[in-house]
């Protein structure tokens, strides 16, 4: 657990500098991490990127309504849409949690009208757009 979590924290870290910090031999912190990726515990490792420094202004998340026998066609032409970050099946007043980020309002209004609202079978959606996001570290710890 604790290799997990100083993990999450960098995972560009070196194997001897984790090796160090967490004070076991580098050979068998490289077999651990190799193991850990082999039964897909860990499922890759990835950078965060400064998105603003992208261009991204806005981020929203879009409550969607839809014709449940036009469901994987809505999702392949969703997925096709180059601001859609991710698509998430959900419990409640929508059937579905649309993820996007664009330039500015503009852009998203334009997505939004222009884009989704064009999907047949689309029924209504509502927008939410981001004001601020704290993200939270995640800690794995010893249960």
């Amino acid at each position: 657990m604790k290799l997990l979590a100083e993990l999450t924290k960098d995972g560009s870290i070196s194997v001897p500098e984790l090796s160090k910090k967490l004070g076991i031999n580098a050979s068998v912190l490289y077999s651990r991490i190799k193991r850990l990726v082999k039964k897909k515990l860990i499922k890759k490792f990835t950078i965060v990127v400064d998105e603003s420094l992208l261009g991204v202004g806005v981020k929203a998340s879009i409550g969607v309504n839809r014709d449940p026998k036009l469901k994987d066609t809505i999702h392949k032409q969703l997925m096709a849409t180059p601001e859609v970050t991710s698509i998430s099946e959900v419990t409640g007043r929508f059937d579905i949690i649309v993820n996007v980020q664009t330039k500015n309002l503009e852009v998203l209004h334009s997505i939004v009208i222009e884009k989704l609202g064009k999907i047949d079978g689309i029924i209504n959606t509502e927008t939410f757009v981001e004001l601020q996001k704290t993200n939270k570290d995640l800690v794995y710890s010893v249960v």
